[in-house]
């Protein structure tokens, strides 16, 4: 059940779905880089203002579902204008900034973002742009990233199946479960 705090602005009530404290699990693959397992605990927060916080913090699992080393850590700020179109800005700890613009779907919590502008440090690595889908399915929270490089095309890198306020045993169980997971993350949203 989605819940809508009193103390929500009045324009973020239909991103209420995202609120909330999540943990979960995912896939990572991406050429050049190493596939893997990984955990997350994301959080979507309020503070009466027309935006959303969110923080984001994922770490690579081993083969029991145990953090193994920090991934990658966003943190930004979500909006939503009367016509239903969502922007986010994201900074993350790989030195890369972005304006991500997309829209909440008709009738179902889903949004599909893409990158619109990217601005990275000379110490991050090549990335040129991205998608994302995030949906509430089954009062869970699935997401699927596709990334670009400029020399990899656009395609399916991260995806998670996240829970509200799971404690550290079920995350290690939903490790343990991934192979049930599409390769691709997007078969959650079909």
């Amino acid at each position: 059940m989605i819940e809508i705090p009193s103390d929500l602005h009045p324009d973020l009530v239909p991103l209420a779905f995202l609120l909330g404290n999540w943990a979960g699990a995912g896939v990572s693959d991406f050429p050049g880089a190493e596939k893997c397992n990984f955990g997350q605990e994301v959080t979507f927060s309020h503070d009466g203002r027309d935006f959303l916080e969110y923080a984001s913090h994922t770490w690579v699992l081993d083969d029991e579902g145990k953090q193994v080393r920090p991934l990658e850590t966003e943190t930004g700020y979500w909006r939503i204008d009367k016509d239903r179109k969502v922007e986010v800005v994201m900074a993350r700890d790989q030195g890369v900034i972005e304006i991500w613009y997309g829209e909440l779907a008709d009738q179902k919590p889903q949004i599909d973002l893409v990158t619109d502008a990217v601005a990275r440090t000379a110490a991050s690595g090549p990335y040129s742009g991205g998608k994302r889908l995030y949906g509430y399915v089954n009062s869970d929270l699935m997401w699927v990233g596709e990334k670009a490089t400029p020399e990899v095309e656009l395609r399916p890198y991260m995806s998670a199946h996240l829970k509200k306020v799971v404690t550290p045993e079920e995350v290690a169980e939903m490790a343990r479960n991934l192979e049930d997971m599409p390769d691709d993350g997007i078969a959650f949203f079909k």
